[in-house]
């Protein structure tokens, strides 16, 4: 496996990213990573890895890259329940600056870089995310219907909300497949508020499965971080490669 560290040019500088690729000629399919709040770390390369030795070219973009390069903070505490919520306080506000416009630039230079990669087939590319990745690939498969063609979303929080931009109100623009996977123990995505997703979802016709995850917290997937589950990890590799297999990216 090719794994390096890229600069991607965007409308507002360069954007740091993980770009990992399997040996061989290909052509492979795309994959665009979303990040949690956390960032590019050795958790999100493994991720990427994992993904990328089942025969895709997978481009993980420091999403928070106007605020300097990844890492951004200290993240030695994740472990540890109450020095994660520190740090997340720390990026709060970064996060928020990621509105609908700003992911729509970003995206689009974000595709156009993995589209020109080696060994990237032609044809639609898919978009996984966690936590406020999730939020933000819903927005992006939104903006790009043509160009993204399998959409993850795994622990996204405020996917439904009664603000005017909230990521749900997009739900008609999207063509993708979607997968959403939620945390039971999770208040920034509760069970009203997944209700209105999928009400959002069936509305717009869109091809999705929806499912919640027993036990699990906000952010279950990071092996790095106290809100790890074993079992939400594994059950969400599962669902993602399916996912990945059957839905309408690359050449197919």
């Amino acid at each position: 496996m090719r794994k390096v560290m890229v600069e991607i040019a965007t409308e507002d500088g360069a954007a740091d990213a993980y770009l990992a690729r399997p040996d061989g000629i290909g052509p492979w399919p795309g994959v665009l990573i979303y990040q949690d709040a956390f960032g590019l770390r050795p958790r999100l390369f493994e991720m990427a890895d994992r993904i990328a030795a089942r025969g895709y070219v997978v481009l993980a973009p420091n999403l928070l890259y106007r605020a300097g390069r990844a890492p951004l903070f200290d993240l030695s505490g994740l472990s540890d329940p109450e020095q994660r919520g520190r740090i997340f306080e720390q990026v709060k506000p970064l996060i928020m600056k990621l509105d609908d416009e700003t992911i729509t630039r970003d995206t689009r230079a974000y595709l156009d870089f993995l589209g020109v990669q080696e060994g990237v087939a032609p044809g639609r590319v898919a978009i996984v995310g966690y936590c406020m990745g999730g939020t933000n690939a819903v927005r992006a498969a939104s903006a790009f219907p043509d160009r993204i063609g399998a959409l993850a979303s795994f622990h996204g929080g405020r996917l439904a909300t009664d603000a005017p931009d909230s990521p749900h109100r997009l739900a008609g623009r999207i063509r993708a497949e979607a997968y959403f996977a939620h945390a039971d123990q999770d208040p920034s995505m509760n069970a009203e508020q997944i209700e209105a997703l999928e009400r959002a979802l069936d509305a717009a016709g869109v091809r999705y499965r929806s499912e919640i995850y027993p036990g699990a917290q906000h952010g279950f997937t990071m092996a790095d971080t106290a809100a790890y589950q074993a079992e939400g990890e594994r059950r969400h590799w599962e669902n993602l490669f399916a996912l990945l297999d059957r839905a309408p990216i690359g050449p197919r």
